[in-house]
């Protein structure tokens, strides 16, 4: 009876930003359970590289693309040349993201913009493309990355908090639009992951301030996001919609 319910054999799966960090580990799961998968990213070389190392062992396809979702056409075109190559998308997660630090008092429209567009409305044209197969098919499963900073806050987030306290809002509405539909939407939150954004922008001081706040004592590792990844696009998450699932070794619980 349960046996089936990760199993993701002839799906078809879209990651954003799938060439590293939580993206790419999550394509590597959907793909060692079966599904075709295309990632996307804006560097060539790295993306491509990444789509041989998800299928590496496997006999499913992985294809990639480079897109900026940014840009207010790419969502379309990432889209149809998706379902041109694969044949249809049942799954997609959207991954792709990106943060400029700025205090409140300090924020600069370009940088308000540039963040809304691709964390945002990005996110928004992606998954408004996506849906009709979906819809059509009666099956679809939509996945936003949100953050724990989309439920709480941290200095100079403002834009980026926006933007993911935005896509939970969204991920609620759209679950009601499309359940009829055999459609479910939801929202992942990671917390302090070991990926490039985060240690990228952040020095000594802060990493370890992230490492005490958690529950265990650590940053997650990017395979940590997959079990979740897989209850939300498969059989076995038909009944969840609507949420937001945390995955923050328990930083939002040290409220003190």
């Amino acid at each position: 009876m349960y046996e089936k319910l990760f199993d993701l054999t002839g799906r078809v799966a879209l990651v954003t930003g799938g060439s590293r960090g939580l993206g790419k580990s999550m394509a590597r799961a959907y793909a060692e359970h079966g599904a075709n998968v295309m990632i996307c990213s804006r560097n060539e070389a790295e993306v491509s590289a990444a789509a041989k190392e998800i299928g590496e062992g496997l006999s499913v396809r992985v294809e990639w693309m480079t897109v900026d979702l940014s840009k207010a056409s790419e969502a379309q075109r990432l889209a149809d040349e998706t379902i041109a190559r694969l044949g249809r998308v049942d799954v997609l997660v959207n991954n792709a993201g990106g943060n400029i630090p700025q205090r409140a008092d300090q924020i600069t429209d370009e940088a308000w913009d540039q963040i809304i567009e691709l964390n945002l409305s990005g996110i928004m044209r992606l998954t408004r493309a996506c849906l009709p197969g979906m819809m059509e098919r009666k099956w679809g499963r939509v996945i936003h990355i949100s953050s724990v900073l989309g439920l709480g806050g941290k200095l100079g987030r403002n834009v980026y908090s926006a933007t993911k306290a935005a896509l939970i809002g969204m991920a609620r509405s759209s679950a009601l639009d499309l359940g009829p539909y055999g459609v479910t939407v939801n929202c992942i939150s990671p917390g302090p992951f070991l990926t490039e954004l985060p240690l990228g922008l952040l020095n000594d001081e802060q990493k370890l301030e992230f490492t005490n706040r958690t529950a265990v004592k650590r940053w997650g590792k990017p395979e940590e996001i997959a079990g979740v990844a897989l209850l939300l696009g498969t059989e076995a998450g038909s009944y969840i919609t609507g949420t937001t699932v945390l995955i923050d070794g328990g930083v939002l619980a040290n409220v003190l």
